[in-house]
């Protein structure tokens, strides 16, 4: 069943998918749609789950499911996954790679592989206070208090 996101108990589970371009605007009310009707069945064990989505900065799907009502499952979460490879097919995107950096430069977002990054730490061009995306958190209360944060504070430091 589907609830607005801001509605979730900060405990909710979440689940980050970064994409490596932006979608187009054209798209946005497309995918939230699909999002839409995605969560709105989205079961474990054949019960209802309390889930939600919202889509930040036309680059991050983020699913988040209440597990104070109903806890996920093994199977509900690859549900999950099968729908975001559907959706990486659908729009032309690469959601699931989890050895991507996303982060700020200026009011920019540039998404980069490690590889990349790292040649990007070494040449200076990003520093340990550049903004970048922990997509590794849990929690809705983690999202808000330690997604955006300087590349010291998260695992990205390694590479400094």
């Amino acid at each position: 069943m589907y609830v607005p996101f801001e509605q979730l108990d900060e405990d909710a589970r979440v689940w980050i998918y970064p994409s490596d371009t932006p979608f187009k605007a054209s798209d946005i009310s497309i995918l939230e749609e699909r999002l839409a009707a995605f969560v709105e069945q989205w079961t474990a064990h054949n019960t209802s789950l309390k889930a939600s989505f919202i889509i930040k900065y036309r680059r991050f799907i983020v699913l988040a499911v209440d597990t104070e009502f109903n806890q996920v499952s093994g199977c509900s979460i690859d549900g999950s996954v099968r729908f975001i490879q559907q959706l990486e097919h659908d729009f032309s995107k690469v959601l699931l790679d989890k050895m991507n950096v996303t982060f700020k430069q200026g009011e920019f977002l540039v998404h980069k592989s490690i590889l990349e990054f790292k040649i990007l730490v070494k040449n200076n061009s990003v520093t340990p206070e550049t903004i970048v995306f922990n997509n590794l958190v849990t929690t809705k209360s983690e999202m808000e208090s330690h997604w955006e944060i300087p590349a010291q504070e998260s695992w990205h430091q390694r590479y400094f």
